[in-house]
């Protein structure tokens, strides 16, 4: 993929190299050859011979009219609704004159210091070019300021002979017939110098927020600097990135020294360290909910090898996976509830609360809609990409690797009161329920905590298990994900865009596709330059991620999540919610029709662990994943899946009921990469408080008891008696216990809330 115009030097390095055809020794030949030619006219131009053919065809064109800045612009899936564009070239052409000499001699100490006496070319490094070439290395950019501006104004960035040739040429041509200083002024006035700004004048706006007029000789030695490649010296990049500019700053700065521009006094003072950045107003094509799209669009094209030039000045027309009818319902629905939830907690109640909403197609990955905020400039974080403690939505892939290890849905677990071997805190369900025996599948629809302790107990390496059923959906790790018996009560940290793309696996037969937001990038004149590849893997097996996706209907139908059932669609999911001690902190629901997998998540304050109960409806006692997140999903859902054919699930394969229903034998696993982290935030201890509903009991086949139990404590009385809760520790062994009822006693200070999702 040819480099853009307006690329750097340094970043055209990145490149891809173009695949070699032909026979080593023709390559060889080519490239001897090759560069011959170039020493030859390279010697020829050197020795005042003007009678090269090449020469005398090569004309210089007119700068000012063949120029022309090219804009990035972002559409939605349908190509024709239009997102923003990535960087307008914000561009105030200055004269030389208004130029300060600071800028001039920084310039040229940066990028060409022969640039006064040279003539356009640096024959030195065309030599070293020709060699490197000569034994096979990468055709190299222009070294000159004016090979530079040559390029800029008149050439593509494509590596090859003929465009290299024309280079050299024209630079000749133009060191002859244009001044130097018309050469520095035009190079300094379009010239990128990253966010989004080209020329002297933007560039002293985007970092110094002063005209370029007012630069002092550090702040023109950062931008001289800068320019060289944006992407790796933009002090905002991070501390690498400062590390990296300090080193050029430096360099920039010898140079100046040298050429008498400084005085020793003043390079040894200004070398200390590098001004300081003052805040500069972010540009309002950022403003609102589509700032946060844009983000994850100019990020993901960074991740697939486009350089910064080409995004922020490639005219790239860049179609992306939202769509603006799920898009425009996800922020519509967001904003809703959080105003309605947020009027619980007072007058100002909806400003610390966050729900978030992250939705993929089901196939192909592809993101229709996100909403994580209400405005980027305000706060740059988006919650549906923040990890949160992910509550009973993770005994999804305690549900597979129970599978996977010989368990079936129809396998009988402990559904009491509990204390593991070895351990000495017991495992209690919400409300202290006491279930007695009860299936896999009856575990997954009322989220039954002991239960799946229990199987992560009985299971070889259970937890291990579970960690890889999550990585193969395309959940990455993050914090909480420690190994210990109670990990399906989700301490486990997820963002719910992991969350809908792992639930996207399940529902694609476990095939999995990673989730991405550009589907298609053209250059300017229509040609295609990326697509995204949307073939899936098989990382879970077909039959257990149909007995999943029973299990899951089940809890629709008949569990947790059963206010969502009369969508008009078959649906998949699980509820989940999550406290810490006495508070709720994060409260989810994640489900998926056989076309559409989307994750809500509900959390409260600056950090995302504020507790959630007093956004709670009225009349509740808890914030639960079943209540205002599953209706979030609902009518998010509603829009979204408008127009679409309703499609039921597969048929369960029943795996496993012809063996060992909890046998350690591990089934064969298809092995994938771990995904890499998506988000990051600070670990919490947590538990899960839940909705239930009532089901009837499945068939269940008869098997060897559970491991040894305690004995149960005594059930709390509650009001609503389809609502379970427990408390119970989220780190194994760690802390004590209490028991909650749905009037929220204080618990002790060392309590965890645990419920059943």
């Amino acid at each position: 993929m040819a480099e853009p115009r307006h690329a750097g030097r340094r970043g055209a390095r990145h490149g891809k190299a173009k695949r070699r055809k032909g026979s080593p020794f023709g390559r060889f030949v080519k490239r001897t050859l090759f560069s011959l030619l170039i020493l030859v006219l390279v010697l020829a131009i050197a020795a005042g011979v003007g009678a090269i053919v090449f020469y005398n065809r090569t004309n210089l064109p007119d700068p000012n009219k063949d120029f022309q800045t090219n804009t990035s612009f972002i559409y939605f899936n349908d190509s024709k609704t239009k997102l923003g564009s990535l960087s307008v070239q914000n561009r105030q052409t200055i004269s030389y004159e208004q130029m300060p000499k600071s800028i001039k001699e920084a310039a040229i100490s940066a990028e060409n210091r022969t640039f006064w006496s040279d003539q356009g070319i640096s024959i030195g490094g065309i030599v070293r070019a020709a060699w490197t070439i000569a034994r096979g290395g990468e055709m190299q950019g222009g070294s000159t300021i004016t090979q530079q501006y040559i390029k800029i104004l008149y050439l593509s960035q494509d590596r090859t002979m003929q465009r290299k040739l024309k280079e050299l040429v024209l630079a000749v041509k133009m060191g002859k017939q244009v001044p130097k200083e018309d050469i520095l002024a035009g190079y300094l006035n379009t010239i990128y110098f990253g966010r989004g700004a080209y020329g002297i004048q933007a560039a002293a706006k985007s970092y110094f927020n002063v005209d370029a007029s007012k630069l002092t000789v550090p702040q023109s030695a950062v931008l001289a600097s800068i320019l060289n490649n944006p992407a790796l010296f933009d002090p905002s990049g991070g501390a690498k990135n400062r590390e990296r500019l300090l080193n050029r700053y430096r360099y920039v700065l010898d140079g100046m020294l040298e050429a008498g521009n400084i005085t020793q006094a003043q390079h040894d003072e200004y070398s200390r360290k590098l001004p300081a950045f003052p805040e500069v107003p972010i540009n309002n094509r950022w403003g609102g909910t589509n700032g946060y799209l844009l983000k994850m669009v100019q990020n993901e094209l960074l991740d697939d090898g486009f350089t910064d030039s080409q995004i922020n000045g490639g005219g790239l027309k860049v179609t992306t996976t939202f769509d603006p009818a799920a898009q425009k319902a996800a922020v519509a629905t967001g904003q809703k509830y959080k105003k309605l939830a947020g009027s619980n907690a007072g007058k100002n109640g909806a400003k610390n609360l966050h729900p978030a909403i992250a939705s993929v197609k089901v196939g192909t990955g592809e993101v229709l809609a996100l909403y994580g905020g209400d405005d980027y400039i305000t706060s740059t974080r988006s919650w549906a990409l923040q990890a949160r403690p992910a509550a009973s939505t993770f005994k999804t892939y305690a549900v597979i690797a129970g599978m996977r290890n010989g368990f079936s849905l129809k396998s009988r677990l402990n559904g009491d009161t509990f204390t593991p071997q070895g351990d000495s805190v017991p495992i209690r369900n919400e409300f202290s329920e006491q279930y007695g025996d009860v299936t896999l599948q009856k575990a997954t629809e009322d989220s039954i905590n002991t239960a799946f302790v229990d199987m992560m107990t009985k299971m070889k390496h259970g937890p291990s298990a579970m960690v890889k059923a999550a990585n193969d959906a395309g959940v990455p790790k993050g914090s909480g994900w420690d190994l210990n018996n109670r990990m399906p009560l989700g301490v486990a940290e997820v963002s719910p865009l992991d969350q809908a793309t792992g639930y996207a696996t399940i529902a694609n037969e476990g095939k999995y596709v990673p989730s991405h937001v550009v589907a298609k990038v053209t250059d300017s004149s229509g040609k295609t330059l990326y697509t995204a590849k949307t073939k899936g893997k098989q990382t879970i097996q077909k039959d257990i991620a149909h007995d999943t996706t029973y299990a899951l209907e089940n809890v629709v139908n008949e569990g947790t999540g059963s206010a969502v059932s009369n969508l008009g669609y078959p649906v998949a999911g699980k509820t989940g919610t999550n406290g810490v001690k006495d508070d709720i902190t994060s409260a989810w629901f994640v489900a998926y029709t056989r076309q559409i997998s989307t994750a809500v998540m509900y959390v409260a304050g600056d950090s995302g662990n504020a507790d959630l109960d007093p956004y709670a409806a009225p009349g509740d006692a808890t914030f639960f994943g079943g209540t205002y997140p599953a209706r979030t999903w609902a009518d998010y859902m509603k829009v979204a899946m408008k127009g679409l054919p309703a499609k039921d699930f597969p048929d369960p394969d029943w795996v496993n009921l012809s063996g060992n229903h909890y046998g350690n034998t591990e089934r064969e696993t298809m092995s994938t990469s771990t995904p890499t982290a998506t988000a990051t935030s600070q670990p919490t201890t947590t538990s899960e408080p839940t909705v239930t509903a009532t089901s009837q009991p499945t068939q269940q086949q008869t098997t060897s008891q559970p491991t040894a139990t305690s004995q149960p404590t005594q059930e709390q009385t509650t009001s609503e008696p389809t609502q379970t809760q427990s408390a119970a520790p989220p780190n194994p062994g760690g802390g004590e216990t209490s028991t909650k009822t749905a009037q929220k006693p204080a618990a002790t200070a060392t309590a965890k809330r645990t419920g059943n999702g």
